[in-house]
């Protein structure tokens, strides 16, 4: 079974396609565990408008996608490709609890759940700024 596995992966069309599919299931994986461990809900504020959480969570599915970028590319194949992803994606989120901490002057998730737009952008440009690091990592 695994050497057939192997065999669809070295068709372009197929590997593209598996490659796709992994990173949108764990994308929405991942998104979930954010969605955990911020106190407000995504999805509902970005549906009112919340223009900080949209930037926020905008932010979090770049660098998700980022690091499976770099992931897809270093990898030697898909397991290895999502152990990776998986790793980075774990130093996402603690670089999201170092920025909450390393800000003692105010609660990060509060000031977006109130929509504070500058708090928010800083929020996207930290997780799109340290997945290009992570990744950088993996070469």
């Amino acid at each position: 079974m695994e050497n057939q596995l192997e065999m669809l992966l070295k068709n372009p069309y197929f590997s593209m396609v598996a490659y796709f599919s992994v990173a949108v299931l764990a994308l929405i994986f991942f998104l979930y565990c954010f969605e955990l461990l911020t106190k407000y809900r995504c999805w509902d504020e970005i549906k009112q408008g919340n223009l900080a959480v949209a930037m926020a969570t905008g932010g979090k599915i770049f660098g998700i996608c980022n690091i499976f970028r770099s992931s897809i590319q270093e990898a030697r194949n898909i397991y290895e490709s999502l152990t990776w992803a998986t790793f980075g994606f774990v130093l996402l989120i603690i670089a999201y609890f170092l920025f909450e901490f390393l800000t003692p002057v105010f609660h990060i998730d509060e000031e977006i759940g109130k929509d504070n737009r500058a708090v928010g952008f800083i929020a996207m440009m930290i997780s799109i700024s340290l997945s290009f690091i992570i990744g950088a990592g993996l070469s």
